[in-house]
């Protein structure tokens, strides 16, 4: 068999045995097919060499997307790890092939994290003008972002009948289809609460598309329809931001940044952020540690004299 069976063989081993997500295949389909199109000839496995990937990274390297860009480090690691993934797999199914642990990923330098001051967060909740039903929506939505530290899709994805108010708790299914618990801070579950008891509809999303444009008439039965997608929570999240003149761009993920690092500041240990968060490694999770560590020194200059 040759390298393009094996990456079809590959991918149905993603979704029917590791039971990943459509996106997660979608992406390592596309980065596998790139190494595909490179090789050209469709080799052997045993005839992988380091010098191949060392080529393949700099035809990555140099390649111009559709916009006229060049790959960002980051994408091209993606590559790299797609394809680090699948020689593994070869290896544990007896195919000689070369060893993964012998490809290196590209240094990015070290990560930074955005997170919002508790003024610009102050700003960000009275920038929502709550008379209006969508403003009921938007105050819940950057409520229960900030709250629960919860993924843009995770949102988007969230129904009704999922979520315990009460309890104010819910689980989740983030990235590989792990699932965890979600709670809900009482300013959360109450907002939520609010919007849900201003909607006259049946939708099972919890947040919808509401306002201009919204719905054609056939599609008021369709739920998928309804449901407010990642783009349009970005937009609102971004917009409620410049309305509360705040300079730095915020996005969803700004809010899940600044839920782990208060977390962090208010002693909460990292292992227990990393449950909250959904991350698979406590590697991930530990870029918030720098972040704490620069307000902790803010706070000590700040009120030790």
């Amino acid at each position: 068999m040759k390298i393009r069976s094996y990456i079809k063989e590959y991918l149905e081993y993603l979704e029917v045995v590791k039971n990943k997500s459509p996106k997660t295949i979608e992406n390592y389909t596309h980065y596998l097919k790139r190494f595909q199109e490179f090789i050209k000839d469709d080799i052997d496995p045993k005839d992988i060499t380091l010098k191949i990937v060392q080529n393949f990274r700099l035809h990555l390297n140099r390649l111009i997307d559709d916009k006229g860009g060049k790959l960002g480090i980051k994408t091209q690691n993606y590559h790299i790890i797609a394809l680090r993934a699948f020689l593994k797999y070869l290896i544990r199914h007896d195919i000689k092939t070369l060893a993964p642990e012998k490809i290196e990923l590209a240094s990015t330098g070290g990560r930074t994290v955005e997170v919002l001051s508790r003024e610009e967060l102050d700003r960000l909740f009275k920038a929502v003008d709550r008379s209006k039903n969508t403003g009921l929506r938007d105050y819940a939505i950057i409520e229960t972002l900030y709250s629960t530290g919860l993924r843009v899709s995770e949102l988007a994805n969230l129904n009704i009948d999922q979520i315990d108010l009460k309890r104010r708790e819910f689980w989740v299914r983030g990235k590989g289809r792990k699932p965890r618990i979600v709670f809900l801070s009482n300013d959360a579950a109450d907002s939520i609460s609010k919007y849900l008891k201003s909607r006259s509809d049946n939708f099972k999303p919890v947040f919808t598309n509401t306002g201009r444009g919204r719905l054609k008439n056939e599609d008021v039965l369709d739920d998928e329809k309804a449901r407010l997608s990642t783009v349009s929570i970005e937009k609102i999240v971004r917009s409620t931001a410049l309305r509360g003149g705040i300079i730095k761009k915020v996005t969803p993920h700004t809010l899940r940044h600044s839920y782990a690092t208060q977390l962090l500041i208010n002693g909460a240990d990292i292992r227990s952020v990393q449950e909250m968060l959904g991350h698979s490694s406590i590697t991930t999770t530990q870029v918030y540690t720098h972040v704490t560590d620069k307000k902790l020194r803010e706070i000590h200059d700040k009120f030790h004299k």
